[in-house]
């Protein structure tokens, strides 16, 4: 244990399976815990494996469900997250930083440390009935990933939507996860009146560089799997491909575009890598890592899409950046949009069908 003043550089010690090497302190840590090389080193020479950090998910009861945006470079105004932190472990997560606020690293805490809203839904119940409440298409997945490793058996998200489907709410999901299928019987009935839309995110259709960036997220063939099937649902669907880092997985996008179209996807976005507060030195750890002869060209080409600086936050450039080489990726995805008919239209997101379910009582109607 250090003061935050005294420290030195962190040690960096990548493990399979996880996305940062570090866990790295928070902007308002006043000191951090760092790993013992020495005993590291010990372990390997001795034949054991070094200490890994294992997964725990922690159940929690919120106080409330439903995030409000007022961001005009976002097309929601609502949003839902039954998770916090997000064990697939994308060293890029613009998320990460969230877990400063509750005391924990946005490193490898971020992904290993993991809370769970146990009563997401029962709070949902309750907000949507409020009588101030005002209908508006909810996001999940807009923060961390509604369908990571721990809700195959916790079925928080799916609790969420059947509510969601219950009061006739529309819903878009962000996902990395080909769990989003199991969903597709409460999906397809609130697709059929306009009321949900899913987008893949889907940066890479390379395998060693999908489990470099997104160590514990499915594959990309099961991700375009999953977009064929919700497409034979008859549920619209899409593909994010993001986030496009230069130097690195830009070259991809219109592969990424084509493989989405062939089976089924008729929706498409993008959003350029951002390297929001303490995500940025996670991020240039690992690329120094895993690609140490590219990296100082991909930080580059960062700056030059940032106004010369790491990040930009500004509302207006921080999910598309600004220069010639962010104009040039910008023209590629809108030539590549038109020559395969994606974003031709509008997915519904009606909230005129908004209804709040009449309570059920053991006492009958009078009438």
């Amino acid at each position: 244990m250090t003061s935050q003043a005294k420290r030195g550089p962190a040690i960096v010690h990548f493990q399979k399976g996880r996305g940062a090497g570090t866990n790295a302190p928070t902007r308002f840590a006043a000191w951090q815990r760092e790993a013992d090389v020495d005993f590291l080193d010990h372990s390997v020479v001795e034949g054991e494996e070094a200490p890994k950090p294992a997964t725990t998910v922690t159940l929690q009861s919120a106080r409330s469900v439903i995030s409000r945006n007022t961001s005009p470079d976002i097309p929601f105004e609502q949003s839902i997250n039954p998770y916090q932190g997000c064990e697939h472990g994308c060293v890029y997560c613009y998320a990460r930083p969230t877990h400063a606020y509750i005391g924990l690293s946005p490193g490898i805490d971020f992904e290993t440390r993991i809370f769970a809203k146990g009563n997401a839904a029962a709070l949902l119940r309750v907000e949507l009935n409020r009588p101030g409440y005002r209908p508006s298409h909810v996001a999940l997945g807009a923060n961390t990933d509604p369908y990571q490793p721990a809700e195959r058996k916790l079925q928080i998200t799916r609790e969420v939507l059947q509510t969601l489907a219950e009061f006739n709410l529309p819903v878009s999901i962000t996902t990395k996860s080909a769990l989003v299928v199991r969903d597709i019987d409460i999906l397809q009935p609130m697709a059929a009146k306009g009321l949900a839309q899913v987008f893949i995110s889907l940066g890479t259709l390379d395998d060693a560089l999908a489990r470099a960036m997104e160590p514990r997220a499915n594959s990309p063939a099961r991700r375009l799997d999953a977009i064929g099937r919700l497409a034979a649902a008859a549920i619209p669907v899409g593909v994010f491909t993001s986030p496009l880092i230069p130097g690195l997985n830009d070259k991809d996008m219109e592969k990424i575009l084509e493989a989405a179209t062939s089976v089924g996807a008729t929706y498409a976005n993008y959003v350029i890598l951002r390297l929001p507060l303490e995500v940025r030195d996670l991020f240039v750890e690992w690329l120094e890592h895993h690609f140490p002869l590219r990296a100082a060209h991909v930080m580059s080409l960062v700056r030059q899409m940032r106004g010369g600086m790491d990040y930009d936050p500004d509302y207006s450039t921080r999910m598309r950046g600004s220069g010639v080489y962010a104009d040039l990726i910008g023209q590629r995805f809108r030539i590549a949009c038109k020559r395969l008919s994606l974003n031709l239209e509008r997915a519904s997101m009606d909230t005129s069908l908004f209804r709040r379910p009449s309570p059920q009582t053991d006492q009958l109607a009078l009438f």
